[in-house]
Formats: C-alpha cells, sequence, structure tokens
C-alpha cells in the first residue's frame, strides 16, 4: 500500500505523466525484457547441464588416468615384449611374403621367356625337382637356414630363419635361431637390424650357446656405429655372465683394444 502511494506523490510532484500509448510501449518493453530473462534463464540451465556433463567425464577421465598410473613396471615390461613379438612375428611374415613375390617374379620371367613351356590348361602343375623341401623337425629345419646362410643365399636363409622363427618361437634353438638371422643382417652391413636379433637372444634366450657370442657380436655392432661405450659395456657384460666361456677370452682382447687411448697426433713438418 506504501508503494502505492508513493508513486502517484512523486508523478505529481514533478508534474509528469504517461499517456496510453507511452503505458503500452512501456508494458511491451517490459514484456520483451521478460521473455528475454526466460530464454536467459534456458540457456542457463542447458549451459549447466552441459557442464555438469563435462564435469562427470572429467572425472571419469581422472580416475582412469589414475588407474593407469598404478600400473606396474612388470606389466608395463609384459606390454613391451608382447609388442616386440608381435614386430618380429610381422617382419618374419613380410619377408616370406617378400621371397614369395620374388619367386613369382622369377617364374614370370622364365615363362615369358620360353611361353612354350608353360603348363597345359586344366592340367595342375607338376612340382619341380629342384623344389625345396623343408624339414619337420626344428633341428633339422635349423640346419637348413644355416646351410643356406653359409652358402650366400641370404634371401632364402632369411626367409627360413623368420619361418622358423614363426612354427617353433618357444623351442630351445630359437635362441640360435635370431642369431641366425643376425648373422646375415651382420654379413649385409645392416647393424641395426643384427642388433635386434642379437638382443632378442641376450633377452629371451640367455642359456643359448650363441647367448656368448650374441654379445660379442653386439659389440662389433655397436663398434661398427661408433658406439663405444656401448660396445664396452657388451663385453663386459660377457665376461660377467659368461667368464668361463671361449668368447670372454676374445671379449677381453677386444675390450683391452677398446680402451687405449688414441696416439697423439705427430706434429705437422716433422722434428727439427
Amino acid at each position: 500500500m506504501r508503494r502505492l502511494l508513493v508513486l502517484p506523490l512523486a508523478l505529481g510532484l514533478t508534474g509528469c505523466f504517461f499517456p496510453a500509448d507511452r503505458g503500452q510501449l512501456l508494458e511491451s518493453r517490459v514484456d520483451k525484457l521478460s521473455d528475454e530473462n526466460k530464454r536467459l534463464k534456458g540457456a542457463l540451465a542447458e549451459t549447466q547441464g552441459k557442464l555438469d556433463d563435462t564435469t562427470a567425464q572429467l572425472k571419469t577421465a581422472l580416475e582412469q588416468l589414475d588407474q593407469a598410473s598404478r600400473t606396474t613396471g612388470a606389466n608395463i615390461g609384459v606390454k613391451v615384449d608382447g609388442a616386440i613379438q608381435d614386430v618380429a612375428t610381422l617382419r618374419g611374415q613380410m619377408e616370406s611374403y617378400q621371397f614369395k613375390i620374388t619367386e613369382l617374379e622369377a617364374r614370370l620371367a622364365a615363362a615369358e621367356k620360353s611361353p612354350g613351356a608353360a603348363p597345359t590348361p586344366g592340367k595342375p602343375e607338376e612340382p619341380k625337382k629342384d623344389e625345396l623341401k623343408k624339414p619337420d623337425d626344428p633341428k633339422d629345419f635349423l640346419k637348413l637356414a644355416d646351410d643356406k646362410a653359409k652358402a650366400g643365399e641370404n634371401e632364402l636363409a632369411k626367409k627360413l630363419y623368420a619361418e622358423f622363427l614363426k612354427k617353433w618361437p618357444r623351442d630351445e634353438l630359437a635362441g640360435e635361431a635370431h642369431f641366425g638371422l643376425g648373422e646375415v643382417h651382420f654379413l649385409e652391413s645392416k647393424c641395426r637390424e643384427a642388433l635386434y636379433e642379437y638382443g632378442k637372444v641376450i633377452q629371451d634366450h640367455p642359456k643359448s650357446k650363441a647367448a656368448p657370442q650374441a654379445y660379442l657380436r653386439s659389440a662389433d655392432c655397436f663398434k661398427e656405429l661408433k658406439m663405444i661405450d656401448e660396445a664396452k659395456l657388451a663385453l663386459n657384460e660377457l665376461l660377467k655372465t659368461y667368464a668361463k666361456s671361449e668368447q670372454a677370452k676374445l671379449a677381453r682382447a677386444r675390450l683391452a683394444e677398446l680402451e687405449k687411448k688414441p696416439a697423439p697426433a705427430a706434429p705437422k713438418g716433422g722434428k727439427k
């Protein structure tokens, strides 16, 4: 009631009043402001909902991150080993496919040179007399791969080593297969590829008879790559782990050679 009395009094004192048209205009503006207020409230509610959803997602992400941060080193190691095994398997498959492609290209070239020798349609092609027979026994299979490597048939040897590792990845001879594959890479001056295979021997097959030689060859590769500290480390590990092996004697000699300081350069112009 007090507000109702104050408003006419104030209008009377100033001598002002609102005509009918201006009153309608004022009401229209108030209505617009009211609608705008409702719209803003709706937008605010919608934004609040999105904020709540985002907060919930952030909370979930933080919980997942916290859980992931508790993963032990052993679990990480298992994942890394699995990834390495997958890479090795894929590499073996790739080399196998590459060998098959080379074989097919050779056959195609031979067929183009001798079109009359093509097989008769409808009849199965007879197997070649000189086609490579692969043994079913792991020991014989590995010997075949070693023989091909010694004969200088590098591509075929790599294919056979990779096939061996695919068929018998946990066999007691798997370490020797990795070493044989590393040796082929080493002879081709592919030290990084060779180091990978030597590393597989050292890491996964430490009891293999190829393990001491893998350390020795790793040192050779590191030296070739100008990684002298790593070469020394490999030789020291060989002496520590396989002190009574034949390779240990070679390791001592090579380590002494690496630790020699280079002779100072002679002064230019010679002695006076």
